[in-house]
């Protein structure tokens, strides 16, 4: 029997899931409305929710410094508002929170761990934090932290169109998260009802060099740019605050038998799906 899904957030990576995961259905409800909350989950029914719902900001994530208001009402209250909602009704709930809330290096080696304590800095990682502190000790409610996604249709809101926009990039290691492998982990995660925190990234690490090199090889030859320096980003102005950089263990995500390819294979797979969408 096919589990229903009801997927709350109308953006980039909710509009996917939405699409792929088998049974689901889209909610474009504010999820900062208690009432129109519960009355979806009272018409849909779901076995479980997915929240994919909150503010990343546009053009990127320093909109969330001057419109602080916004980002944790739909960041914070809006998580726990649902979370409220869902353990009302006995569903098992999936946030899909950020890894985004460490900056630098891990204390141990093999990157940071979900039970590390988080050092965010920028107010749009503070707000991904502060919802996982409470939702990470609720009950039939797992936490899904995903980075930088890299899908295989161009869209605004995908790592390789933003970077293939940039004249200037920082080139920094990262774990990242390819989308097709994102739907297969939140299907898995839903089935297991599986509880606490979970790093949802592709086992292996990317600089945004290797991104741009497949990027320059496979979708545009002629593509040019410049390779910075993380401290170059803000001291050039082009970023009002530092950006997160940081390595992940999704060493919990495999122990419950949720699997994800290497990054270097899923990435030449997104790519290449990528040039021939963009040739389309």
């Amino acid at each position: 029997m096919t589990m229903k899904t009801l997927v709350f957030g109308a953006g980039f990576v909710g509009t996917r899931l939405a699409r792929d995961l088998s049974g689901a259905t889209l909610s474009r409800a504010d999820i900062t409305d208690r009432a129109a909350v519960r009355d979806e989950l009272a018409r849909h029914a779901p076995d479980a929710v997915v929240n994919a719902a909150g503010k990343t900001g546009k053009p990127n994530v320093d909109w969330c410094e001057t419109h602080q208001h916004e980002t944790y009402r739909a960041n914070v209250n809006g998580a726990l508002t649902l979370a409220d909602a869902c353990g009302e009704r006995g569903v098992y709930l999936l946030h899909l929170g950020s890894g985004c809330i460490f900056y630098g290096d891990s204390p141990a080696e093999g990157g940071w761990r979900e039970d590390d304590y988080a050092n965010p800095s920028a107010f749009y990682s503070r707000t991904k934090y502060a919802a996982d502190l409470v939702l990470s000790r609720l009950p039939n409610v797992g936490v899904a932290r995903l980075r930088m996604p890299i899908d295989d249709s161009p869209s605004p809101r995908n790592l390789i169109t933003k970077l293939a926009a940039y004249p200037s990039v920082v080139d920094v290691e990262n774990s990242v998260t390819v989308v097709a492998d994102l739907v297969a982990a939140v299907a898995g995660l839903c089935e297991r009802r599986a509880a606490g925190v979970f790093h949802v990234t592709n086992p292996g690490t990317m600089r945004h060099r290797d991104l741009l090199a497949l990027y320059t090889e496979l979708v545009d030859p002629s593509h040019r740019y410049e390779l910075i320096t993380a401290e170059d980003l803000v001291a050039r102005g082009l970023a009002a605050k530092a950006r997160s950089n940081c390595v992940l263990s999704s060493e919990r995500l495999a122990a419950a038998g949720v699997t994800m390819r290497p990054i270097d294979v899923a990435l030449r797979d997104a790519m290449e799906r990528y040039a021939r969408a963009a040739r389309a």
